[in-house]
């Protein structure tokens, strides 16, 4: 199969595109590298430096490539930045899907996988899963969940089969270290939590002991982005084989609280920390069912919370 990997240079879409490789598929790549990396794109692998909001970018990559199947990666997903900007997410993350999805219906393309959000829940709080009541709270959960409805309604008119997948964190690097997490703007725990082991950071904050867990601190949803990928595989898979059209969260069904990223972290190298008094609106316990995506894909994470935590510092290190 040929997938074009929209927002490929990017680090989930990248670290897609090297399991891609390895599943033996043939990869196309279009990022306009406003937050992605040339470097991440293999070599072997077709670049096309363009945007999406442009028809006529994408319109040059399917006049020379006969693609398969779509895969998008190219939102903007900074949830304090879409509060400022909301128009700039719409936008992007709104006007720019349409534009592909255009061009998906043209040129006849019947497979797309949307890489969403489990911001799409809004102030959940507990375990989500696909069908629970959807109420984002930021311009950034508001703009993928209407584009899950734009897929939804172009796959209802024109023939479309899609995977919609929802996750939260993400962490983790490639183990060849050749991707990872490149960011001087991190804003998630283990990228946070690693640099203060490192010293790029003064202290890791942990934000509330007393909440209603085992340990007191807040639990949240983890994934390895090799994982990850690995699941964005098995969906395009899936719809070459014939695969109903599908929402689907990818989570650990159970999360990891603050402390024991922490503990886990320093069972590798020290890091400084200290607790400091608790945000507004945190919920004691955020993560995301699995149960589907084990069921139509078979998938479930096989890499553990010290793999994410190893590859994260790994790579920085490099």
């Amino acid at each position: 199969m040929k997938v074009l990997v929209v927002g490929g240079a990017g680090y989930i879409g990248s670290h897609t595109v090297y399991e891609l490789l390895r599943a033996n598929h043939e990869v196309v790549v279009l990022d306009n590298l406003s937050t992605g990396h040339r470097s991440f794109v293999p070599s072997q692998v077709k670049f096309y430096e363009g945007d999406i909001t442009k028809k006529e970018d994408i319109e040059k990559v399917f006049k020379n490539e006969k693609i398969d199947a779509v895969m998008h990666f190219a939102a903007k997903i900074v949830v304090p930045e879409s509060v400022g900007k909301p128009l700039d997410y719409y936008y992007n993350n709104v006007e720019g899907v349409r534009v592909l999805l255009e061009c998906v219906v043209e040129h006849g393309i019947k497979r797309f996988v949307f890489s969403s959000t489990a911001a799409v829940y809004g102030d959940a709080k507990g375990v989500c899963h696909e069908d629970d009541v959807l109420a984002p709270i930021n311009p950034y959960g508001e703009t993928k969940l209407a584009v899950e409805k734009m897929i939804k309604w172009t796959a209802n008119a024109y023939d479309l089969s899609y995977v919609v997948f929802r996750y939260f964190n993400v962490a983790g690097a490639d183990k060849t270290l050749e991707i990872g997490y490149k960011n001087n703007k991190a804003t998630h725990l283990i990228p946070i939590a690693n640099e203060a082991a490192l010293g790029i950071r003064d202290q890791l904050n942990i934000y509330g002991n007393d909440y209603d867990t085992e340990d007191g601190t807040c639990i949240r949803d983890y994934v390895h982005v090799t994982d990850l990928a690995q699941a964005h595989v098995l969906g395009v898979e899936y719809l070459e084989k014939g695969g109903a059209s599908k929402t689907m969260n990818l989570g650990s069904n159970k999360g990891f609280s603050v402390l024991e990223v922490v503990k886990t972290l320093e069972k590798i190298t020290p890091v400084k920390y200290a607790y400091a008094p608790r945000r507004d609106g945190d919920p004691a316990l955020l993560v995301a069912s699995n149960d589907q995506a084990k069921k139509v894909l078979g998938w479930e994470p096989k890499l553990t919370l010290e793999d994410m935590i190893k590859s994260d510092l790994a790579y920085h290190k490099k």
